[in-house]
């Protein structure tokens, strides 16, 4: 006689159930969000509404307007219609386009060169730690806190080719006067003076936040190895400022491209256009003129937003190749 042992049988108990002709499982129901999730939300949804009223819109309504045929009345009414690029070669096209885009090219870069420097030397000096530091630095940011329209009117009162008080000190050391505001080839150098001026303050204070996060152990190993001060910047200070010194000079780059309040309140783009940049061209053609030209106007704003935007990218790509394993 065989006897034959039967093994448990260790499949789950869903498959035993299905074999076995069992109704099938129902789906799983959907979860509901938790509450931390309900509450990430309520924190989003501010910022996220903040965005879009404040910069997808007006962008969405810049870009409608440099593609449309709009006049006074069209802008009212909202019938303008549809040109697609039109505008934009409108502006290639003018005569101002060339020396304005020369003249924002300059202005940009000029400043960001002087204030990266200036800033950068003011915070290497600020880092020693000396008495009153903090309170000299404190004075420092007082070009940064000033409202721009105070600091454009100052700048301008100084540089008046009349009552200046920069002619004046020209004058007591038997230089001539400096027709600064008036003069085709002063003009935009005094705006430039008075944007980087206001503009130290932020890279003395990103520059000097970076310097902090450096051991000063690196410092002292590297005195110890015979070191000398401008060495220990080269190799120490400037390559590990590098990733702080990239976003102060991207940031610094967007401000510059779209300064308008200290060009236009010091010399309103003039004389003979001489110190016009594309913003300031931006305003004159949608708001400066009897008939405004709102399209044209518009695809110069464009123009500013992706010059940002290309920079951005790039930014963004040399960064993830810095972090990439």
């Amino acid at each position: 006689m065989t006897h034959t042992t039967q093994l448990p049988d260790r499949r789950p108990a869903r498959v035993r159930n299905g074999a076995a002709g069992a109704a099938p499982l129902r789906p799983r129901a959907r979860r509901r969000p938790s509450a931390p999730q309900w509450a990430a939300w309520g924190f989003l949804a501010p910022v996220t509404l903040y965005l879009v009223l404040f910069y997808a819109y007006p962008l969405y309504r810049n870009i409608d307007l440099s593609l449309r045929h709009y006049t006074v009345r069209s802008f009212v009414q909202g019938d303008a219609p549809f040109t697609g690029l039109a505008n934009h070669l409108t502006v290639f096209k003018d005569p101002t386009f060339a020396p304005a885009l020369l003249h924002t090219a300059l202005f940009t870069a000029v400043c960001l060169v002087f204030q990266y420097a200036i800033g950068l030397a003011l915070a290497v000096f600020f880092n020693q730690h000396f008495r009153l530091s903090a309170t000299l630095r404190a004075l420092f940011l007082v070009p940064w806190l000033l409202p721009l329209i105070v600091s454009a009117s100052t700048w301008s009162w100084m540089l008046n080719s009349d009552s200046g008080i920069v002619n004046a000190a020209l004058h007591a050391v038997g230089i001539d006067p400096v027709s600064w505001l008036t003069s085709p080839s002063w003009s935009l150098v005094s705006v430039i003076i008075a944007n980087i001026w206001i503009g130290v303050p932020f890279n003395l204070v990103v520059l000097h936040s970076g310097l902090q996060s450096i051991p000063n152990s690196l410092y002292e190993a590297a005195a110890l190895d015979g070191a000398n001060a401008w060495q220990r910047f080269w190799r120490i200070t400037f390559p590990l400022l590098r990733p702080v010194s990239a976003i102060t000079l991207l940031l610094g780059l967007v401000y510059t491209l779209k300064v308008f309040d200290i060009i236009w309140i010091m010399t309103r783009g003039g004389p003979a256009d001489s110190s016009t940049t594309l913003a300031t061209w931006s305003y004159q053609l949608g708001f400066g003129n009897a008939l405004p030209a709102f399209g044209p106007g518009a695809a110069v704003g464009n123009l500013l937003v992706v010059t940002a935007l290309v920079f951005g990218l790039v930014y963004l790509k040399v960064q993830r190749k810095q972090h990439a394993p």
